[in-house]
């Protein structure tokens, strides 16, 4: 069971680098994240994109560029199409984004006759610890699906609990987040969770023990689970949180990033290979940990496979 993100890292090191294809690699901060991961062991990037631009990105960060390494595209599209060539044709084992839009990253990877699909829903999945709290926990979905349904809920968590489980969590307990502990109609949050809840125990979600809706304070406070009085596995025990949608999944990032000091690395799960996909103001540690995390699933799914 990985404990924290050192231990992530170590851990990814052990199963060896991956065949990372990077798309419209002339990202500065990109490249200074690839810096930091080749010699950790965890990556062999191909650069997808134009030449020219590479090179110069860099050389801004210090980036020691192998030509062999280049693959030359005329722009954002053709390197989409490159980099999931790759992934297909078994020459590169995860996508990581460069200087690429995600909408079109996704739209790539999503095409019914060229893309990665899988055959599951799409979801950001995120590993984080902070100084307060020991241990890794996971969280979801910050990035993707904006107002999801139940059925939509329902593969947020089953792709969530994967992560879980690549980190060596047998059955991972798992909060449904809400405003509060009760069923409330006019709160569809709270509906949702009751009924995902209800499929973990009549085994449509497996792998996972599910509790919901709780507001955030009950996992995480013994205190506050008992004035509510709810006794639950769960408290200050919970592996998995999952936000009722985008804008409560990334607040909660945000804050536990700069609120509470929290480190953290995010993939996105649901496709054929883990798509390292993270904002521009991210440092470069939090893209070492997606790799990290991107590769630790790599190898669990192939496992299990």
């Amino acid at each position: 069971m990985i404990h924290s993100l050192e231990e992530l890292i170590a851990r990814a090191r052990q199963l060896g680098p991956a065949r990372i294809a990077v798309i419209e690699a002339h990202d500065p901060d990109v490249l200074e994240s690839l810096a930091q991961a080749e010699p950790l062991g965890l990556a062999l990037p191909t650069l997808i994109g134009k030449p020219a631009k590479i090179e110069e990105a860099a050389r801004k960060v210090g980036y020691n560029l192998r030509p062999e390494s280049l693959i030359s595209s005329s722009g954002e599209d053709a390197s989409i199409r490159q980099g999931i060539d790759l992934v297909r044709e078994g020459r590169a084992d995860l996508l990581m984004k460069g200087k690429v839009t995600t909408a079109n990253l996704i739209r790539g990877v999503l095409d019914k006759e060229r893309g990665l699909r899988a055959g599951r829903q799409l979801s950001q999945v995120i590993v984080f610890e902070t100084p307060r709290i020991p241990g890794v926990m996971v969280m979801t979905d910050g990035a993707i699906n904006i107002a999801p349904t139940l059925e939509n809920k329902a593969e947020i968590c089953r792709n969530a609990i994967e992560v879980a489980h690549a980190l060596g969590v047998a059955e991972p307990k798992v909060v449904l987040l809400a405003a509060l502990e009760f069923v409330n109609p006019a709160m569809p949050a709270t509906v949702d969770a009751a009924a995902l809840v209800q499929m973990n125990r009549r085994g449509q979600i497996t792998g996972a023990y599910l509790e919901g809706p709780l507001a955030l304070d009950v996992p995480l406070s013994r205190f506050a689970a008992d004035r509510k009085s709810i006794s639950s596995p769960v408290v200050e025990a919970t592996d998995v949180f999952i936000a009722p949608d985008i804008e409560a999944a990334n607040i909660l990032y945000r804050a536990i990033t700069y609120f509470a000091g929290g480190q953290s690395g995010g993939i996105i799960v649901g496709a054929r290979v883990p798509l390292v996909v993270l904002s521009r103001a991210e440092p470069p540690e939090t893209k070492i940990h997606s790799i990290s995390l991107a590769l630790l699933l790599m190898h669990h799914q192939r496992h299990a496979a």
